[in-house]
């Protein structure tokens, strides 16, 4: 076990070093890896951001192949056709006296289209802002996410100067041994992560997961702004894409309007029944999942959150309800259906009657939804709807991708040496809220499969306005800062852990 003083000086070395650690989270920003670009520059781009993460991180192995690449091949279904960007795989200790932790990021952004229309002050994505007076690190990636990859950076180096003042190697003054795993493909669906771990596991003693005895995932954020959160739960989502045809090409309206069975009106009508105003779905899915008990509505009162804090992430009072629980339990515990937008509809002003249409839509899953079993009943619905609407066009449901909810289990100690690091950091008055995240992250369950049931926790860095998927991502200084000191102080509180 390390000496107290120990963690002091790692506190002290991150307040040394905040003007450091900033520089790093920009020069990780500064990678465009987008991963939905399917373009061969734009996948470069990832390509040399997994390279960069992979040498960050191999100053601090012992030995050279605890620093490795894992490549998964060609993207299907790409012309031409494009590598996926390898999983950057990184081993700190083997000491078999100590817990082994398996820690999992991603590498790779969303795309930032109209991000240079939204940010007249911060024109550049990829450029972070590190000026700001409010202490905003805004940028892509400076959340999501780069800023928690980043956060376990500075948690290694701390150390390593640590470990050199005392004439150790790194991995003897660290608490536990750490299996670091990151992915390039994250916000484009893991593409070839679920199939490489599986096979991994497969080998004798679990291959690169041997000894792990628990995992932490760093790729979410609290429910406020003022309280940090530990999350247990996650929906899973199907994504789908309503295709519409019609006449083989695209006409004048003026020409044809009111001649013809037009894409967009049936697409239209379509979406209408799919969900009301009040974010209620149609009821063959809303049925499948159970009211809530006041036993479980009590849980949920008990969470920091008011209305308030919805619409300062917000900006504008457009929430369902005055209800703050009504609100957390619709992010956390019900299934929720957003229509996101129509592919082949025009973005300029036209009079033309798009012939071919796709209108995208995704549902949160919870509780027992698969995202096969939704679309079969989603299916189902639209056939009939579609029948009623006696249209003469062509109409079919895609299941674009999907991923499985997961709960886990916050009472064991991989929670318990969380919530003491995080009191530890932010102090005894903001005892962390315990979440059900209403995003998805389908790698959660695979891992927690693969491991064989070993426990799963969520270790937030950022605040529930960061805005991750917008065009004003943002992290702000103090919960990086603050976050790194969590993530260190983690590993010290899993190392007193009782294992049952």
């Amino acid at each position: 076990m390390a000496a107290p003083d120990q963690v002091e000086r790692f506190y002290a070395y991150v307040d040394s070093h905040e003007v450091d650690f900033v520089q790093r989270l920009a020069d990780a920003v500064l990678y465009p890896s987008i991963s939905s670009d399917q373009t061969p520059q734009g996948r470069q781009y990832v390509l040399n951001m997994g390279s960069y993460i992979h040498a960050q991180f191999a100053q601090f192995v012992s030995k050279p192949e605890d620093a490795q690449f894992v490549d998964l091949g060609f993207q299907d279904d790409t012309n031409p056709q494009i590598r996926l960007p390898p999983v950057v795989l990184v081993r700190i200790g083997e000491d078999t006296a100590k817990k082994t932790v398996l820690v999992y990021s991603h590498y790779d952004v969303q795309p930032v289209g109209g991000w240079k229309e939204a940010n007249v002050q911060d024109p550049d994505a990829f450029i972070l802002n590190t000026t700001r007076p409010d202490g905003q690190l805004i940028g892509r990636g400076s959340t999501d996410d780069k800023g928690p990859i980043m956060g376990w950076l500075n948690v290694l180096e701390a150390h390593k100067s640590i470990a050199e003042e005392l004439g150790k190697p790194l991995a003897d003054i660290l608490p536990v041994n750490i299996r670091f795993m990151f992915e390039g493909m994250e916000e484009s669906g893991s593409l070839g992560l679920d199939n490489w771990i599986n096979e991994e596991v497969k080998k004798p003693n679990k291959g690169w997961f041997n000894g792990v005895a628990c995992a932490c995932i760093t790729d979410n954020y609290w429910l406020t702004t003022h309280r940090p959160a530990l999350t247990y739960g996650l929906r899973g989502i199907a994504y789908f894409s309503i295709n519409i045809e019609g006449a083989t090409n695209d006409l004048h309206s003026g020409s044809f309007g009111r001649m013809v069975h037009e894409p967009m009106t049936d697409l239209v009508k379509l979406f209408s029944v799919l969900v009301g105003t009040d974010g209620v779905i149609f009821k063959e899915v809303e049925e499948m999942v159970p009211a809530p008990t006041p036993e479980e509505r009590a849980e949920y009162a008990k969470l920091d959150y008011a209305v308030s804090d919805l619409r300062q992430d917000i900006g504008n009072p457009v929430e369902l309800s005055e209800d703050p629980v009504e609100l957390v339990m619709g992010r956390m515990r019900y299934p929720s259906l957003s229509i996101h937008g129509i592919h082949g509809a025009f973005d300029t002003i036209t009079s033309a009657i798009p012939h071919k249409i796709s209108g995208r839509f995704s549902i949160r899953l919870v509780d027992k939804q698969t995202p096969q079993t939704v679309f079969d009943i989603v299916d189902k619905f639209l056939r009939k709807e579609f029948e009623n609407l006696k249209s003469k066009n062509k109409m079919s449901l895609t299941l674009e991708t999907g991923g499985m909810p997961w709960v886990g289990d916050r009472n064991h100690w991989n929670f318990k040496a969380a919530h003491d690091a995080t009191i530890a950091v932010h102090g005894a008055n903001l005892v962390p809220d315990y979440t059900r995240e209403g995003g998805s992250i389908p790698i959660t369950l695979t891992i927690e499969q693969a491991l064989d049931g070993e426990n799963v926790l969520l270790l937030p860095m950022g605040r529930s306005d960061d805005g991750a998927h917008s065009l004003r991502e943002k992290l702000d200084r103090d919960n990086y800062f603050k976050g790194t000191k969590v993530y260190g102080t983690y590993l010290y509180e899993l190392a007193k852990q009782v294992v049952s």
